[in-house]
């Protein structure tokens, strides 16, 4: 199974971003999504930004990413 990670655009020059997940920066490609503007998040898999999703959704992935990691369960809390 493969996993795209939310990350959060900081820059842009031509089709490639720099992200940031978790302090950590990195190059994306955009040219699947043209149209990620920065302060966006996008997902991005294998290099490669997929699909910008709202900080709601970032949230929402990272509660479940901790519950996998036996984190006590909070997706509930953040259903509101």
């Amino acid at each position: 199974m493969c996993l795209a990670f939310p990350a959060k655009v900081l820059e842009i020059e031509s089709d490639l971003a720099t992200v940031e997940r978790s302090g950590v920066k990195r190059a994306a490609s955009l040219m699947l999504l043209p149209e990620a503007k920065v302060g966006d998040y996008v997902l991005i898999h294998a290099g490669f930004a997929m699909q910008v999703i709202d900080e709601r959704e970032v949230q929402i992935r990272d509660a479940l990413v901790a519950e996998m990691n036996g984190a006590p369960r909070t997706v509930e809390s953040l259903a509101t």
